[in-house]
């Protein structure tokens, strides 16, 4: 009641239902199939936690009026949109939310910013764009609709929150398919409560009466209150659940073709590497060697003791790939300059470079240098190679060798470790050169890694053909100049 003993209009989040008192011993409507016996022994990826269940609240109604530590306002980049959430939220709150949003000069795809609630029942609120969605750039929006929901929980967790409010932060605006967003949300808080669920004692999902039916038929699949409802649930899990964290993973991509003549299905990972070498990279300027670079060494020595420039190091990377995550990178994966493939004889995973795909004079560099960091980052915590076409590149496209520089000092440590060969596909004389140049006397510990491949022909011998999705130009360049390769299978067409 409030003081005029007039029924207050906020709701708190201890009064509402949680998600485990809303079962009924029943199939939900989804989940007619029954359960064979077979499948009791299989568990889901998210199983049955009744701790878990208990945070979680889903609740039809205006995510202003709850009474809990943050809610959360989906807004665009200068946190003007005008949508029903936000309208519902600065109503309420007041106009000394306007006058502070202004100070925060705005905010990026994925972030989280964080204001006082004035007004409202609850004491801050946690402002977050989310993607403009394109079947084009899936990935992308996948990836930033992720951000938005782990940068709310993890400011939520920086500042001791109890409980926290969410709206759908997908608006009709923006595009998003409901369904699809609503599998990125839940399985983030999910995966987040089991990492740090000491942290939150509530989390409400606020929603429409249009919403709460897809929410109602999917929050069985991620908190399942039951070890029936979790089995039921299983065969509905989508393809991509994520990692560990609830993050997106791009598939693996690759063409389905005939094997490749001549090679034996039993040959070992050791015969493989031994293929991988002897016949690639026996060019004068693979095998040219120079003294190591100790300038830094010299430089740093005495000032800075090497775990403590592994802890900046790694601190300063941490900051970049959280940026990554923010970044709406969409405009840079549409170039298609940086794919992942199939895997190489000794069954590492392969990337493709595809040079004349950068045009380097036309974009931001920086944003491309969070894009590979962003799709890298959890393809170099393996065995990996590199394989980079320089076919048909022009001055247009050659990237800087500061911008080298850079990308090879701002990666992880794992990148350099991992990185096991990088096949420089057609190389001009000049590109050679250059290439030895920089890594003799800029970067240490690449230049033995370098194999130039004059022809596919080459190449083939170290990934099967079968396993990396080739750029048509490529194709008709190499058959130009070092006659047709016979096979069964074309080149990917989406390329």
């Amino acid at each position: 009641m409030d003081p005029l003993g007039a029924p207050s209009q906020f709701v708190d989040v201890d009064s509402l239902p949680g998600w485990s008192d809303a079962y009924e011993a029943k199939q939900l409507d989804c989940h007619q199939s029954p359960v064979e016996k077979a499948q009791v022994d299989v568990r889901s990826p998210f199983p049955y936690r009744k701790d878990i269940n208990e945070k979680i609240i889903l609740w039809k109604g205006d995510v202003a009026l709850l009474n809990c530590t943050a809610i959360v306002n989906t807004s665009n980049e200068t946190l003007t949109d005008k949508n029903p959430v936000s309208e519902s939220i600065f109503m309420h709150a007041g106009p000394d939310l306007k006058d502070e949003l202004q100070k925060l000069k705005g905010c990026r795809t994925g972030e989280a910013k964080l204001t006082k609630g004035f007004n409202l029942a609850a004491r801050f609120i946690i402002h977050t764009v989310g993607p403009k969605y394109k079947s084009r750039y899936r990935t992308a929006a996948e990836s930033s609709l992720y951000s938005c929901y782990r940068n709310v929980l993890q400011l939520a967790k920086e500042q001791a929150m109890c409980s926290v409010g969410f709206c759908v932060i997908n608006t009709l605006k923006r595009c998003y398919p409901l369904e699809d967003a609503t599998h990125i949300a839940l399985r983030t808080v999910r995966r987040f409560l089991e990492v740090h669920g000491e942290t939150l004692e509530k989390v409400v999902f606020a929603v429409s009466e249009l919403e709460e039916a897809t929410y109602q038929k999917l929050l069985p699949l991620y908190f399942p209150r039951s070890l029936e409802e979790e089995i039921q649930s299983l065969p509905y899990l989508p393809a991509d659940i994520g990692n560990a964290e609830g993050e997106p993973v791009v598939p693996e991509r690759q063409i389905r073709i005939t094997e490749k003549p001549g090679v034996p299905d039993d040959a070992s990972d050791e015969e493989g590497l031994e293929a991988d070498l002897s016949f690639i990279g026996s060019h004068a300027f693979a095998r040219m060697e120079g003294d190591v670079d100790k300038q830094r060494r010299l430089i740093l020595q005495g000032q800075l003791s090497e775990a403590a420039l592994q802890k900046q190091h790694q601190r300063n990377y941490n900051r970049w790939l959280c940026q990554a995550r923010a970044e709406d990178l969409s405009d840079i994966a549409s170039l298609k300059a940086l794919y992942q493939t199939g895997v190489d004889n000794c069954g590492r995973t392969v990337m493709v470079v595809v040079g004349r795909n950068i045009p380097v004079t036309l974009i931001d560099m920086e944003k491309a240098l969070l894009y590979f960091i962003h799709v890298m980052d959890h393809i170099a915590v393996k065995e990996y190679v590199l394989v980079y076409f320089h076919t048909l590149t022009n001055d247009y496209n050659q990237l800087d060798s500061n911008f080298l520089k850079k990308l090879y000092d701002v990666v992880d440590a794992k990148y350099k470790r991992n990185l096991k060969a990088l096949y420089f596909v057609h190389p001009t004389f000049r590109s050679k050169v250059s290439a030895w140049f920089f890594t003799t006397f800029t970067v240490s510990g690449l230049k033995d890694k370098i194999h130039y491949v004059e022809s596919l022909q080459q190449l083939f011998t170290a990934i099967p053909p079968e396993q990396i999705d080739l750029p048509p130009f490529v194709l008709e360049y190499d058959a130009r100049e070092n006659g047709p390769y016979y096979s069964s299978y074309p080149p990917s067409p989406d390329l």
